[in-house]
């Protein structure tokens, strides 16, 4: 295999032409099999192969860098950069993370996990460079959906101003997760239908050369370019965008055409001013089913490998997610004033199903999640009732609107946070840890968390009632199922006891209440068993039974998937404290650490969140207190 001989990019320089199409094949090989068996970001990384190879094979990596936005597509620079012998262990516990990560490779000079970041954090390494005086190419590789979050024009929009020498790839594969939508992909669609523009832009130059134009009338007209245009393109404004914010732009080009990719990339590097090149891909290249449907296969689990067939593994209970999306589909069909807002994640949030019934009140608003939050706060002064379902880690892109556009209005807008708490295989970029922190210090909001999936429609019921932003909590996957006994009615504010004991109450959040009533059960009648208490509310606290439980228990463990840092144990710590009143309190969570990718059973028991656990630390209190 000529995949075997590569250990560094340097090696890729020794290689025939014919040899780089064989090492194309290989490495789309290897990918589909590796995914196969851990899943994965399968069809984004088919769709780079011929890129990342040409990347590598003119640039001088770590010397030059390359910064991948959202860097899920960076298998194939992991295959070429000493890491191709442990490219199976991808995504697993201990194993290569599925996103660039600086701590494991010096070819991953930024890391990264939410989009439209790269030419921000690239401008910043050509501005290192600068100051430096040094020579290496800086590029930043983005695709067409992260073109819709605004960090990305603040940093065309700084580009262009500071006018170095910086290369901008755009990646066209017309996809984010699901197909991308807007204004900027109808844009790129114009771009798409048209000639090669640099042909274009010589053609009009020859063109200008020849009319006795005075220096007035190119001035009137702006540039040499732009005039040009305006003669030789029957787009005129196709790529004015660009050119207006300061970069040349050349494109759009066949991203899988290895050659003239890298006659461009070894051109580009003279240019001594911001440059964007255009690619255009194919998703899943390479694989039938994943060029098929690129939606599925963007990030799929395990497959087979012989026929595609993907392992789905159901508890026959619906997730979170789609208990979530039935809620909110049924309540949207009782009130027509409800709508729902996503950031280009109508699958994972589950939401595809309510823009199908009512595809007049759902707004996929792409990757944007700012955006999102500030069009809800608009949607409700005018009277509507905005559901903004984001994922709890990506919410953090939007907490300037949250306080400044919802909270400080007081506006009614309901916070679905999906995958709030650990994040399984995704690593630390996509835990949703932290929601609570910067959530619960805020006024007027209310913190709601199910402990199952049939507790996600009364609670969803509730918030739409509140003239108030609302925030719920839920995480990945589903409850275990051993606890479905059906909810009590939710009152605001209200705590709901599971089980009454003595000595020990467990004050358990969300999903975490399966945890405890599962060692309420292992402890059994032989010992005194503890109170076990649904929260439900992380605010406001259920302050009445939180003073009864204080007159009635000795100790208090609280249990969440959070931060233990401003989470909900911080919070009823803050309740007893505030109240002079000395309450033994153990909070088990996640400490001050990140969480690296991992299943997530073993990241929960890795921080104590364990029926085991939890249950011995009720024994070691109880076995303190007997004389």
């Amino acid at each position: 295999m000529v995949l075997e001989r590569i250990d560094s990019p340097r090696d890729l320089k020794a290689l025939s032409r014919p040899e780089i199409d064989i090492l194309s094949r290989e490495i789309r090989a290897v990918l589909i099999d590796a995914c196969a068996k851990n899943g994965g970001h399968l069809g984004p990384n088919l769709g780079v192969v011929e890129l990342t190879l040409a990347l590598h094979r003119v640039l001088d990596a770590p010397k030059d860098k390359i910064v991948w936005d959202v860097s899920h597509q960076v298998y194939v620079q992991k295959l070429l950069t000493g890491r191709r012998d442990r490219i199976h262990t991808i995504r697993k516990g201990g194993g290569l993370s599925g996103f660039a990560m600086r701590s494991e490779s010096e070819y991953d000079c930024f890391g990264a996990g939410h989009a439209s970041t790269s030419i921000s954090a690239a401008l910043g390494m050509v501005q290192a460079r600068e100051l430096a005086g040094t020579d290496e190419t800086i590029v930043a590789v983005i695709g067409d959906g992260a073109l819709t979050g605004g960090l990305a024009y603040e940093a065309l929009n700084n580009a262009g101003q500071l006018k170095c020498n910086f290369i901008v790839i755009l990646n066209d594969n017309e996809m984010s997760i699901a197909p991308n939508v807007g204004a900027i992909d109808r844009y790129l669609g114009h771009l798409r239908a048209q000639p090669l523009f640099n042909a274009a832009r010589d053609k009009a130059k020859d063109i200008l050369g020849h009319i006795p134009f005075g220096d007035a009338a190119r001035k009137a007209l702006s540039t040499w370019e732009e005039a040009a245009l305006r003669f030789a393109s029957s787009e005129p404004k196709a790529a004015v965008i660009f050119e207006e914010l300061g970069f040349r732009y050349i494109g759009p080009v066949d991203g899988h055409d290895y050659d003239e990719l890298v006659d461009l990339i070894s051109n580009l590097r003279q240019i001594h001013s911001p440059v964007l090149l255009h690619v255009k891909t194919t998703k899943g290249k390479g694989f039938e089913p994943a060029e098929h449907d690129k939606r599925t296969w963007h990030g799929v689990g395990p497959f087979e490998l012989e026929n595609g067939k993907i392992e789905f593994k159901s508890s026959g209970r619906p997730t979170f997610s789609e208990a979530f999306g039935e809620a909110l589909t049924m309540l949207g069909e009782r009130d027509k004033r409800i709508i729902a807002i996503t950031g280009a994640m109508p699958d994972g949030t589950k939401l595809s199903k309510f823009a199908k019934k009512h595809p007049e009140r759902y707004f996929d608003v792409g990757i944007a999640e700012a955006h999102a939050v500030c069009f809800a706060a608009g949607a409700a002064t005018a009277g509507l009732k905005p559901v903004v379902a984001i994922y709890s880690t990506f919410l953090q892109r939007a907490y300037d609107q949250i306080v400044h556009d919802v909270v400080i209005q007081s506006l009614p807008v309901v916070f679905c946070m999906d995958r709030a708490g650990v994040a399984g295989d995704d690593g630390p970029t996509h835990m949703g840890l932290y929601d609570i922190a910067y959530m619960r210090t805020l006024p007027f909001m209310t913190i709601m968390a199910p402990r199952t999936e049939d507790e996600l429609l009364p609670m969803l019921e509730h918030a739409l009632t509140l003239n108030a932003p609302v925030a719920i909590r839920y995480p990945r996957g589903n409850s275990q199922g051993n606890h479905l006994e059906p909810p009590a009615p939710i009152v605001h504010g209200r705590a709901e006891v599971l089980r009454r004991g003595e000595r020990v109450a467990i004050l358990a959040l969300g999903n975490t209440c399966d945890v405890a009533l599962d060692a309420y059960d292992l402890i059994g009648p032989e010992s005194s068993r503890p109170t076990v208490v649904n929260m439900r509310f992380v605010r406001p606290l259920d302050e009445a039974l939180l003073l009864e439980l204080a007159q009635t228990h000795q100790r208090f463990i609280t249990l969440e998937e959070h931060s233990l840092m401003a989470g909900f144990g911080s919070a009823v710590c803050e309740f007893y404290s505030d109240r002079g009143l000395h309450v033994s309190i153990e909070r088990i969570g996640v400490p001050n650490v990140l969480i690296q990718h991992d299943k997530q059973p073993v990241q929960r028991a890795t921080f104590g969140l364990s029926s085991e656990n939890v249950a011995a630390r009720v024994r070691v209190g109880e076995a303190a207190s007997v004389p």
